[in-house]
């Protein structure tokens, strides 16, 4: 990456709420654009409140700057815009992308009062219940190019906020195929797991990650269990609660309505997911709600694991029905039962076959190597248009 006039490395600002642990994709997302930006021979720098993942930001080469980018209150998005704007000045910021309506606010007008081009991404399709919340959330659509990751996200913003498509680029998230590749997960990290999990050896395991929040469909996943009528399958609801303690009594007395309770087991936090898609059978994405993109789905199949999702948002681009796995009606959990049935009782020759038919759909489309080119072809994009403001 160069400067359009040749004179040097450009700077680019990523801002969004916090680095908190957990890396979700905004997070996740930053910290691989950071490293493929410094990678590139630009230079990266990363505003908001900090958190556990600023050391991975730095091992990306990139800098962090420390601002509190996540607050919603007004004044303190008003204040905001000062401080980009000293920092933008300060640090010859070149562009600035924005993942998140709060600090999109401030970074807006910062770049409207410095003349510096903004990108944004839209990473899910936010609440549009009324007036106010529309016009809140469009200015995630107030970029120079406006990234979705999906093409359903894409088709969200055409539809709700009349975006033309010769602005909105489409860029699905990206799995890292170096960490979410079968072959280097030792037998050691899955038994390690499988232990700490007290698993039964043997006993077919269907797993459903995500943070423990209706949406999810943890409550759809149970149900379905409960029609198979079956003892002999392990079902991990893997993710916290986050503080959603009243939802959290809700899954544990659906578990104990349906007498699941040496069937079901929430797993509240998992530090090795490539191990845990390992020892699983079938990996399920159960959301009432449609994903923008939906990363377990992906990374489910990089590790050769068919997959069943429900059939809707960005599932449709990354499953195979039929091929890597089966898409089922929202919220039905006899359509659930019936994919579940069907994925349990594949034969070795057909499982291998969805394998192999996984790990290069997702290798050749979602790999984070092409979100990072694409994003970065964005951003030179953009910076070429500079001399035009």
């Amino acid at each position: 990456m160069e400067r359009p006039n040749g004179d040097g490395r450009p700077t680019i600002l990523q801002i969004l709420p916090a680095l908190a642990g957990g890396g979700g994709g905004v997070e996740r997302g930053t910290i691989e654009i950071a490293g493929a930006i410094t990678s590139a021979g630009g230079r990266a720098l990363v505003a908001s409140e900090g958190g556990l993942l600023v050391h991975d930001l730095t091992r990306a080469k990139a800098q962090h700057i420390t601002l509190p980018m996540a607050s919603k209150n007004p004044l303190v998005m008003y204040r905001n815009i000062g401080r980009l704007v000293d920092l933008i000045k300060t640090e010859n910021i070149d562009l600035v992308h924005v993942r998140s309506r709060a600090p999109a606010w401030s970074a807006y007008f910062a770049c409207q009062r410095t003349k510096v081009p903004l990108v944004t991404t839209f990473h899910g399709t936010y609440s549009i219940g009324n007036f106010l919340k529309r016009k809140y959330n469009r200015v995630m659509t107030f970029g120079r190019r406006v990234i979705a990751i999906s093409g359903f996200i894409g088709g969200h913003i055409r539809r709700h906020y009349g975006v033309p498509v010769e602005k909105i680029r489409v860029i699905h998230r990206g799995v890292d195929i170096e960490k979410f590749d079968p072959e280097k997960v030792s037998a050691e990290r899955v038994i390690k797991l499988a232990t700490e999990w007290r698993l039964p050896d043997g006993a077919p395991v269907v797993m459903l990650p995500g943070r423990l929040t209706r949406w999810k469909g943890q409550l759809v996943m149970i149900d379905a269990i409960a029609k198979l009528e079956r003892t002999d399958i392990r079902c991990l609801l893997v993710g916290g609660d986050q503080g959603r303690s009243a939802y959290r009594r809700e899954v544990d007395q659906r578990i104990m309505r349906h007498g699941l309770e040496q069937v079901v087991r929430i797993i509240d936090h998992c530090d090795d997911m490539a191990a845990a898609y390992m020892l699983t059978d079938l990996v399920v994405s159960a959301s009432t709600d449609p994903e923008g993109f939906g990363r377990v789905v992906a990374e489910a199949q990089a590790m050769g694991r068919p997959v069943i999702a429900t059939d809707h948002g960005g599932a449709r681009e990354t499953v195979l029905p039929g091929e890597t796995g089966w898409l089922t009606k929202p919220g039905d959990p006899i359509s659930l039962a019936a994919a579940l049935k069907e994925g349990l009782e594949l034969d070795a020759g057909t499982r291998d076959r969805m394998a192999k038919r996984a790990i290069a759909h997702v290798r050749q489309n979602f790999s984070k190597a092409q979100m990072c080119e694409r994003t970065l072809e964005v951003y030179n994009e953009v910076l070429a248009e500079r001399g035009k403001l």
